[in-house]
């Protein structure tokens, strides 16, 4: 198969906000060309993306993954539920096994155990010493297996045979999300999956110095002879025009969903589902850190969507030199930064006759962005379009 990599840009600004803390509490930041930036993590809106899918129900339950340390009370549940008098015990004991024959570690919980056992409860289940990416395909699998070996648990799994049926199990069927942001697993390497899709750290555009706001509560049972707050304290934050960008490799998302894809539809079917539901994700969906007291609903003033044959390429460097915003905010000095850098870039690096554009835009400060592409009306013709080209150069023999 080709090469192809799609590459999101976006430019959105946000209010006084503070989408992503750092240890103290406070917007996380970066230093780029010399100046404090604000800074949404990778981490952050790749979380977001992911909710964003099945909040808005953009795939099936089936095609999402769940990543848990309750791997065995997870599987204890499908366990159950395919077999209704193993519920229980038997089957938290059945998951225990199960996932231990795929070569994944388990052990007691420290913290609830030592409490269980302070306060004469019983032991907590096993759970995995780290977050554990399944999809759910993958433990309806181990679940089936589980009950399948019921009969004598310990005998079943101790044949080579059995256990590397587990060990399959784990590794094929991949969620949408797991083909996307990959998994890794510490002790069992090769079932690891290398990530489709690559999310940079969003930054300002601009240079940023972070705010404080001083506020009280007042106690609504106090009486007049009572004053003052019930409540005093500061919280951080800060305002900017944030420059967004990820890469999705659809060659490594074909492969890495392999057996993952329906028998019944045709290859380009699944892989045409997932980059659609990335795009639609990573452009509308928001990290929610502290959205109760800023209310920071925004979206992208302007999304420019490549779809290229060379390998990908951000436009962060046009930013080195901050914006400045002294003619009328950020958004149109962005603008006209990247209207001048993106031509030359792909004049230089790019393949014109192998590279597709596609831009959606708001307001007028955007307008300049209109000839650097084929312009999207809505959010939903972007999405279709840029499913529909990566359908058609997935049918392209290599």
């Amino acid at each position: 198969m080709n090469h192809y990599f799609l590459d999101v840009h976006a430019l959105q600004t946000v209010p006084p906000s503070n989408l992503n803390r750092d240890d103290t509490g406070a917007p996380k930041t970066a230093v780029y060309g010399g100046v404090p930036r604000a800074r949404v993590s990778s981490q952050a809106w790749k979380r977001a993306t992911r909710e964003y899918f099945e909040d808005r129900q953009l795939l099936d339950p089936g095609e999402l993954g769940v990543r848990t340390k309750k791997v065995v009370e997870v599987l204890a549940d499908r366990i159950g539920a395919l077999e209704t008098s193993l519920k229980g015990e038997p089957a938290e004991v059945l998951a225990a096994e199960v996932v231990q024959a795929a070569g994944l570690q388990i052990a007691p919980p420290k913290r609830k155990t030592e409490s269980a056992a302070k306060n004469g409860e019983p032991a907590p289940l096993l759970e995995a010493k780290y977050l554990l990416f399944l999809s759910s395909r993958q433990l309806d699998g181990l679940a089936a297996l589980a009950v399948e070996s019921a009969a004598d648990s310990k005998a079943f799994f101790k044949g080579k045979e059995n256990k590397a049926r587990a060990k399959q199990l784990a590794d094929t069927r991949h969620s949408v999300d797991i083909a996307l942001f990959g998994r890794m697993v510490a002790d069992v390497t090769d079932i690891n999956v290398d990530a489709a899709a690559q999310v940079a750290h969003a930054i300002s555009v601009h240079k940023v110095e972070n705010e404080s706001d001083y506020f009280t509560a007042v106690d609504d049972e106090n009486e007049d002879d009572e004053p003052g707050a019930g409540m005093i304290g500061t919280v951080d934050f800060n305002s900017a025009t944030l420059y967004r960008y990820a890469a999705l490799g659809v060659h490594q998302l074909a492969e890495n969903l392999g057996q993952g894809l329906r028998e019944d539809e045709p290859l380009t079917t699944p892989v045409r589902r997932a980059v659609e539901a990335f795009v639609h994700g990573f452009i509308a969906s928001l990290p929610q850190g502290k959205i109760n007291t800023f209310g920071n609903h925004t979206l992208p003033d302007a999304v420019i969507v490549k779809l290229r044959t060379t390998r990908p390429i951000s436009f962060v460097s046009v930013f080195e030199a901050p914006v400045r915003g002294d003619q009328g905010g950020h958004v149109r000095e962005a603008v006209e930064e990247l209207v001048k850098y993106i031509p030359d870039v792909e004049r230089k690096y790019g393949d014109d006759a192998t590279t597709l554009t596609w831009v959606l835009r708001v307001g007028p400060n955007t307008q300049k962005l209109s000839g650097l592409g084929t312009e999207a009306e809505s959010l939903g013709e972007l999405v279709a379009a840029v499913g529909k080209a990566v359908a058609d150069h997935l049918e392209t023999p290599a």
